[in-house]
């Protein structure tokens, strides 16, 4: 935890999915007084896609790391942390499953509702914050790509589902969803237009964070909002989905797929950046600003620091960044 436990008075909504989201929730909820998580639910692996498939439910993995992301520091916390993050052993049906995705799916059983329901769950944890999907109804990534066969490097095919995507060879080229116009959470899209702060990134850059941006609703929301958008970049590029990116390349991408999005302030860790003033100038090319900050853990894996992130983002809100 940071030194500094004081909560600004600002509304964040953070979106993206997986380790990245966890990240930046674990370090949002020690700095801001109003934060809600929205997030990707395309998954199709692992303990999710089986939910999925079986019950026809919204995966519920994703959800469920934003939420013990969201759990507080005293013992009711932590335990409850460690219990929705508890994934079975053994070799039977219950293999691969974990507490919290089936306390999820259960809930949604009870309830019908995909909200009502991850608000109940975040009741029961304590979670400082809220979480919605960032649509209501399941879907399916679909990405372009160039090379996927390494002996026709040149021609471009079509690559489904989250887990496909994610780990495809190849360049992808861009992304879609399937259905092409999913139904936005309404609940999500009110909390990014009514929000001071919108924070994207960092996570899977295709699987997690881009697809906020394609469906409709939430797009219009995200490229509208009067908040402040910040997007935090990934520590490093990702084998089989951004192998090569440095941040000019994932900037790029995130553009790509939405012209129209108001960038404030873009945050990268100093290890990733090889030229600061060739990126600031990029940077400033989309009407945003450069902040550099030691936001990695520094053990040598490419994950984000709590406490580093923590005290980046407090200085960004709290406007007392100085900019490259």
């Amino acid at each position: 935890m940071i030194a500094d436990s004081t909560t600004l008075d600002a509304r964040v909504v953070a979106l993206g999915g997986g380790h990245g989201l966890h990240a930046s929730l674990s370090a949002l909820r020690r700095v801001v007084s109003d934060l809600t998580a929205v997030v990707t639910v395309a998954d199709n692996g692992g303990s999710s896609g089986r939910l999925r498939g079986e019950f026809g439910v919204l995966p519920p993995g994703d959800l469920r790391m934003a939420l013990a992301a969201l759990c507080g520091d005293d013992e009711w916390g932590r335990t409850w942390e460690r219990v929705v993050q508890h994934r079975f052993g053994g070799a039977g049906e219950m293999h691969g499953h974990v507490v919290g995705n089936l306390l999820i799916v259960g809930l949604w059983d009870l309830f019908s509702d995909p909200v009502e329901g991850l608000d109940w769950v975040a009741r029961l944890l304590g979670a400082q914050g809220r979480v919605l999907p960032m649509a209501v109804t399941p879907m399916d990534i679909r990405a372009e790509v160039e090379g996927a066969d390494s002996d026709l490097p040149d021609t471009r095919t079509i690559v489904r589902g989250q887990v496909q995507v994610a780990t495809t060879p190849g360049r992808i080229v861009s992304i879609d969803l399937e259905p092409a116009e999913p139904v936005a959470c309404a609940e999500a899209v009110t909390a990014v237009r009514t929000a001071d702060w919108v924070v994207l990134g960092p996570g899977s850059w295709y699987t997690s964070v881009i697809p906020h941006l394609l469906v409709p609703d939430l797009h219009d929301a995200l490229t509208t909002t009067a908040a402040r958008v910040v997007v935090t970049l990934n520590l490093a590029s990702q084998d089989g989905e951004t192998e090569g990116y440095g941040p000019e390349e994932h900037l790029a991408a995130l553009v790509a797929h939405a012209p129209a999005l108001k960038v404030h302030t873009v945050l990268a860790d100093p290890t990733t950046v090889s030229d600061p003033d060739s990126l600031a100038a990029t940077v400033a090319s989309y009407g945003a600003q450069l902040v550099i900050a030691d936001v990695a853990r520094g053990d040598g894996t490419p994950r984000h620091d709590q406490a580093g992130l923590a005290a980046a983002y407090r200085s960004i809100i709290d406007g007392a960044t100085s900019t490259v």
